[in-house]
């Protein structure tokens, strides 16, 4: 059985869209669970009124992305999930978006899959997967050397965000949660898929699962858009910043093979404080 994780805060109307794209599935194989950190928006009353079978974890608003995410896979596991997936509410899945999970998930039982990202309004194709390298602290996207016929099934990749993340349950019990304490909103994904790759397991990019998304919702997107001092400020040093020295820092000094780590933070750094202004 598959547990779908989603941490929400005041975005009624984002989630009882997402909880209903969930409902039209062509798989029905899955539980919800929504970690409800405090909203004051009715999104709780809106969930027990309108989605009586999904799980809700009430909280009290003093949680992150980690955190919350953590609560809700704590559940899965003692409810004896076979897979645990992170999603977010600003999602839509397609309809048969579990069924191509689970289809691929068949295949490649102890790897992490995650989905294919579609622009909500453009119908673009926004991610679908990356390749990270240490040694040149760059990442290839696929999207950019994939042709039109190569873009199906499974892809490689050494790194994904938890936005539409397939889990089995034996890599959280080999490697533990998100690490909420050292990266309680942004980066706490791509640590967990570095620790999975370094823990010697596969995570793919599938193709044939998709989802799509809002990119302009996100708060780093937020910040990004918006420039200023003040965002400037958030972008460096916020929870929710997107160029968080303090979360880079870490995150390098906790994954990065040791004769690479010099270069990759001085190449990182740099490019945290320039990005902001150039992109």
């Amino acid at each position: 059985m598959i547990y779908i994780v989603t941490p929400v805060f005041n975005r009624k109307e984002f989630t009882k869209n997402y909880l209903s794209a969930l409902q039209k599935q062509t798989d029905k194989e899955f539980k919800v669970i929504i970690v409800d950190d405090g909203s004051t928006d009715g999104t709780a009353e809106m969930i027990e009124a309108e989605f009586p079978d999904v799980i809700l974890l009430k909280e009290k608003g003093d949680l992150w992305w980690a955190e919350a995410t953590n609560i809700g896979v704590r559940y899965a596991l003692e409810h004896k999930a076979d897979y645990i997936m992170t999603l977010n509410d600003d999602t839509i899945p397609q309809e048969d978006y579990i069924e191509n999970m689970i289809k691929w998930s068949k295949k490649k039982p102890k790897a992490c899959l995650g989905a294919l990202a579609i622009d909500h309004h453009t119908g673009e194709l926004i991610y679908g997967g990356g390749l990270h390298s240490w040694k040149n602290a760059k990442t290839t996207q696929l999207l950019d050397i994939l042709n039109e016929n190569e873009r199906t099934g499974l892809h490689q990749v050494n790194f994904f965000p938890g936005r539409g993340l397939l889990i089995p349950r034996e890599i959280f019990e080999t490697i533990g949660l998100y690490d909420s304490k050292n990266f309680p909103q942004t980066v706490a994904d791509y640590d967990f898929t570095y620790r999975v790759i370094n823990a010697g397991y596969t995570i793919y990019c599938n193709y044939d699962a998709k989802i799509k998304i809002f990119p302009n919702e996100s708060a780093v997107q937020k910040i990004f858009d918006n420039k200023s001092l003040q965002n400037y400020y958030k972008h460096l040093f916020s929870l929710r910043g997107g160029g968080n020295l303090k979360f880079f820092i870490k995150v390098t000094i906790k994954n990065s093979p040791k004769k690479y780590l010099f270069q990759y933070l001085v190449r990182g750094i740099s490019a945290r404080l320039l990005s902001y202004w150039v992109k």
